[in-house]
């Protein structure tokens, strides 16, 4: 559980900086295009990979859990006194927010490579799938908190009161961590030096880093589009926000727990190519939702909901865990870390690519196209033989 809450704390800091705090912007008036300047707050995450092998070993310095305990104490204190200067600061982008938001991002990407590195060497495979459930779990809770909740205080208490209200709950988040058991021996020393390079020649991680990619695009490319589906469907904002933003928490979360006890039972590999067959059905709804000239506007609600939060976080613990047993203990934070900058490239990628296809050819094509990469997805995965099973023999 305190785990989950530093995952539920990182994902608190995201909700904030990609969906409230563009809405409170937004109602303040400011363009667009400003607004859209916050992704550049998504570097950080995407170039985490490259000192995740010095976070690696400054985690493996001292006695038991330490060297983890201190990188996400003084963590979530950064993060924490950045959201203050945030509050301070006031709702406005300029240079000055801007680099708050990439310095708390900054941080809070490297909590999460201490974090994985300890939930990779510290879970037995067996319960790899409950973790992720946590982790993906987490991440919806932390995301409802970030948007939904400040908001809501936003609109009642002012800008100040609610960013510093997120300041103390991300910092109340990371302190249950600091007091779980300590192991009194010294750490084992790791077999290797962590580095990338270290990483790049497993096997296992060039593997990994395939299906990756094709999980990604089966399961996320179809997902960027579902939003402006709905609006060009005819449905509002606010419907949109409020359905959409419970299912996120509900069940995305109820998704998450369902996908780790499936894991436990089944293993990965059926876990993810049922997810990539259940979106695939969802797809094929909106594909010929598409075609229709009478509207089903509860239909595409449902459909969106399932796929964005259901599906997303039902396949994802699987993929986590994946990335868990792919990872090499002795530098399991550099290879999660790759696992996870993979996953953000091509879902940015993704985006670019949907949005291009949708606009010049349609939401028929490309849903269609969607389906055919589902198809090829589910082939290389059955096809890969490099996923432990719920018994950990490899299948």
């Amino acid at each position: 559980m305190a785990v989950c809450a530093l995952y539920i704390a990182q994902s608190v800091i995201g909700g904030l900086t990609m969906l409230g705090l563009p809405a409170v912007l937004r109602n303040q008036g400011l363009p667009l295009d400003q607004i859209g300047l916050l992704h550049l707050t998504l570097i950080p995450w995407f170039l985490k990979f490259l000192w995740s092998p010095y976070v690696e070993r400054f985690r493996h310095l001292g006695v038991g859990n330490n060297g983890t305990k201190s990188i996400t104490l003084m963590g979530s204190t950064l993060c924490s006194l950045g959201l203050v200067a945030l509050a301070v600061h006031g709702p406005a982008i300029t240079g000055t927010t801007v680099s708050i938001l990439l310095f708390i991002a900054l941080i809070a990407s490297t909590v999460d490579i201490a974090c994985d590195g300890y939930m990779v060497e510290n879970l037995r495979p067996e319960h790899h799938g409950w973790g992720n459930a946590a982790q993906v779990g987490g991440a919806y809770i932390g995301s409802a908190i970030g948007a939904g909740a400040f908001l809501l205080i936003a609109a009642e208490c002012g800008w100040t009161f609610s960013v510093l209200i997120m300041a103390a709950i991300v910092v109340g988040l990371g302190l249950p961590f600091n007091f779980i058991h300590t192991s009194k021996a010294a750490p084992a020393t790791p077999s290797i030096q962590p580095s990338l390079m270290n990483a790049l020649k497993r096997r296992e991680v060039q593997l990994g880093l395939l299906i990756t990619g094709i999980f990604t695009a089966a399961l996320k490319w179809g997902v960027a589009m579902i939003g402006p589906f709905m609006v060009d469907y005819g449905l509002d904002l606010k419907t949109i926000g409020t359905l959409t933003g419970a299912g996120s928490m509900f069940i995305g979360s109820f998704a998450a727990l369902l996908g780790g006890a499936m894991v436990r039972l089944t293993g990965v590999k059926f876990v993810l190519v049922l997810a990539i067959v259940l979106q695939a059905s969802l797809f094929t709804g909106l594909l010929i939702l598409s075609v229709l000239d009478k509207p089903f506007s509860s239909i595409v609600l449902l459909l969106g909901i399932l796929s964005s939060s259901g599906v997303m976080a039902f396949g994802y613990v699987a993929l986590y865990s994946s990335f868990m047993r792919w990872s090499n203990n002795a530098q399991a934070g550099v290879d999660f870390t790759l696992f996870q900058c993979a996953d953000g490239l091509f879902s940015m990628i993704g985006g670019i690519v949907a949005g291009f296809i949708a606009h010049h050819l349609g939401y028929t094509t490309f849903y269609g196209a969607i389906l055919l990469i589902s198809f090829v997805a589910i082939g290389t995965i059955s096809a890969v033989r490099v996923f432990p099973n719920a018994h950990g023999i490899q299948n």
